[in-house]
């Protein structure tokens, strides 16, 4: 699918993994609505191509919004990716007891009802566009990540979320076939985003040494470009696809 002169809607747009994509689609000639909290906006650089819209992607009114205002533009919202998220960690079972629930319930509803929330929205304003030649409507990339497979001790609530988005992605794909959007998954795994900003150096060290190949943390700009391959790639439907250098996760 072209990038050029289409609308985009990208999630967690103000830093990190969406900063990197919303970039990338603007460099691309989209029109990009980067979807994030005020706080992180308030901090985000001015971009090119790049608009900032405040929005909580677990508010039914504030996604609706943001949607609205992509949709009303020239050009044809066609590309949605998801990168809101948080990780916070704590066992089940703790020095202090039980696991939080509401910590829980949390990470469920800001990772998989968010990224639901703003799938089934964008995807209802996609599919009253007019499709291209080969009926394609749009494409919507979320983001889970290789703690849906390889979970870790502290990761109950993080891997459960994640693991949610990863088995959403053929149900949509099914479900919006008919509207010509393709619903693809991107599972990073170490990537050097604000989550990382607060370990030190010798930790940071020791994670990229953990990777098989290449040994490096991964680049927001990585995640950018598989996510523009995706959009892209007009047979990529359906599918969870692992961006790790063939990291797998050990227990801790």
């Amino acid at each position: 699918m072209l990038i050029t002169d289409t609308a985009a809607i990208v999630t967690g747009g103000a830093s990190g993994l969406g900063a990197a994509t919303a970039r990338a689609l603007a460099a691309r000639g989209a029109q990009v609505f980067a979807v994030d909290l005020p706080d992180a906006i308030a901090k985000a650089p001015v971009v090119d191509g790049v608009t900032y819209t405040a929005a909580d992607v677990t508010s039914a009114e504030q996604v609706q919004t943001a949607v609205d205002q992509a949709a009303g533009t020239s050009s044809p919202l066609r590309i949605v990716v998801n990168c809101a998220g948080i990780g916070p960690s704590a066992r089940i079972v703790g020095r202090q007891g039980p696991h939080d629930l509401d910590l829980f319930r949390k990470v469920i509803e800001v990772n998989l009802i968010g990224t639901f929330n703003v799938l089934r929205l964008a995807a209802a304003a996609i599919g009253r566009t007019e499709a291209d030649q080969d009926g394609q409507r749009g494409v919507v990339v979320n983001t889970a990540s290789v703690a849906a497979f390889d979970g870790q001790i502290g990761q109950a609530a993080y891997a459960a979320s994640k693991g949610g988005v990863a088995s959403l992605t053929l149900p949509g794909a099914r479900d919006l076939a008919s509207s010509g959007i393709r619903v693809v998954t991107i599972a990073p795994g170490i990537v050097d985003t604000p989550m990382l900003a607060t370990v030190s150096e010798e930790f940071r060290t020791a994670l990229a040494e953990s990777v098989p190949f290449p040994k490096r943390l991964g680049k927001p700009e990585d995640f950018a470009q598989l996510a523009i391959d995706i959009i892209e790639h007009d047979y990529l439907n359906g599918e969870v696809i692992r961006m790790d250098g063939a990291l797998r996760m050990p227990p801790r």
